[in-house]
């Protein structure tokens, strides 16, 4: 299962920094390993990387998934790159995979989505006049980390379903049940947001008639609606993250009726 979205409990410096500076500093650096195409500066980035998963003390258990996934990165992009543009050229490429995925990856496991959720909300404030949502960027920000951990987790328990019932090999045995379930956990986001008033056009025109109005009730002004909808969609990720009980188990079971023992 790949880490990315999934946060490691801790008490580091890197847990304790914001989201926001932590964000900012992630952008900087992706940024500067797209700029930078001397090796040894790459190198030197991937070393920083692997220093703050110390400082961090990620456990080994979280880092042996990154390493597999950037193993097979290396084999696939390092390979076709070499084969195209030569050993320079795709050692770069190569350490700026590495240094950027790495560096991601630390990002998600030291920062709560709640926490970057509400950096997203704060840093798009401003775009507000110029009729950008930030309640809605936040949401989507939060939706997309959780659901990586989310789907990363159903594939794992299809392939587990898989191997026990003699089928780990079959494509079909594996994609059927993961599309289903996928389905299904798309299914139970979309009850959970609507549940909780996301996705209604007619709401959101007249939460901000009520902010016009002066109403009492919070949902038009900004910063009350900054903080309810950081619960808000936190809460719905965290709802459809736990994977909608009807999925049935991992090899795609049929959904049982109601009130069957």
């Amino acid at each position: 299962m790949t880490p990315l979205g999934l946060y490691e409990p801790g008490t580091s410096l890197l847990h304790r920094t914001p989201a926001g500076p932590s964000l900012l500093a992630l952008l900087v650096f992706a940024a500067g390993t797209v700029a930078v195409a001397d090796p040894r500066l790459l190198a030197g980035a991937c070393g920083l990387v692997a220093l703050g998963f110390v400082v961090a003390r990620i456990p080994w258990r979280r880092i042996r998934p990154l390493l597999r996934t950037l193993v097979l990165v290396l084999v696939l992009v390092g390979g076709i790159q070499w084969w195209l543009l030569g050993p320079e050229r795709a050692t770069v490429i190569a350490l700026r995979l590495v240094a950027a995925i790495g560096a991601a990856t630390l990002f998600t496991l030291t920062t709560r989505v709640d926490d970057l959720v509400s950096a997203v909300q704060r840093a798009m404030g401003p775009l507000r006049r110029f009729g950008v949502d930030p309640e809605t960027v936040g949401l989507l920000v939060g939706l997309t980390i959780q659901s990586v951990g989310t789907l990363s987790g159903i594939a794992g328990q299809v392939r587990a379903a898989a191997k026990a019932r003699g089928a780990g090999g079959s494509v079909t045995a594996f994609a059927v049940p993961f599309m289903v379930r996928t389905l299904r956990h798309a299914d139970a986001l979309g009850e959970a947001l609507a549940a909780r008033g996301w996705g209604d056009s007619g709401d959101s025109r007249e939460d901000g008639q009520d902010g016009q109005d002066g109403t009492n009730d919070g949902r038009g002004d900004p910063g009350s609606r900054t903080t309810g909808s950081t619960s808000s969609a936190a809460s719905a990720a965290s709802a459809a993250s736990a994977d909608d009980p009807r999925a049935g188990s991992a090899d795609g079971e049929a959904r049982r009726p109601t009130g069957t023992p």
